[in-house]
């Protein structure tokens, strides 16, 4: 019965042996995961806290931390230069739209401002006249 599951088993993998799909990569994923959080031994996590965990992380001791003015700056504009390659850049249609719906909406609250302060204006001078 074993036997019928592997040769079905490398059938399957020989029809598709490249598959792409999203299926066939979770089915992947899915099997090289480990099935429980157990250890060998049954335990739970617990002997996995006793074992190394490789050499400890340097202590920052202040001897590479001094840099140069002239090094920070060379380093911030090679920053600044590949940050701004990642910016996805407007077309012009959308820059002169976006231009005039800025313009439009600053004159719009421009004359909302004048006339609200033209009307506390009035009202001051009425009140206290």
């Amino acid at each position: 019965m074993s036997e019928d599951r592997d040769h079905e088993r490398d059938e399957a993998r020989d029809g598709a042996t490249d598959p792409s799909g999203a299926a066939a990569r979770r089915d992947r994923r899915a099997s090289a995961r480990p099935v429980g959080r157990k250890g060998r031994s049954g335990e739970s996590g617990s002997a996995r806290t006793t074992e190394s965990k490789g050499r400890p992380t340097p202590s920052r001791d202040g001897r590479q931390g001094r840099v140069s003015p002239f090094r920070k700056i060379g380093r911030f504009l090679r920053e600044v230069v590949a940050e701004l390659r990642k910016v996805i850049w407007p077309t012009r249609k959308s820059l002169v739209t976006y231009t005039l719906v800025v313009l439009v909406f600053v004159s719009v609250m421009v004359a909302f401002i004048s006339l609200v302060d033209l009307g506390l204006a009035k009202g001051v001078l009425w009140l206290f006249g």
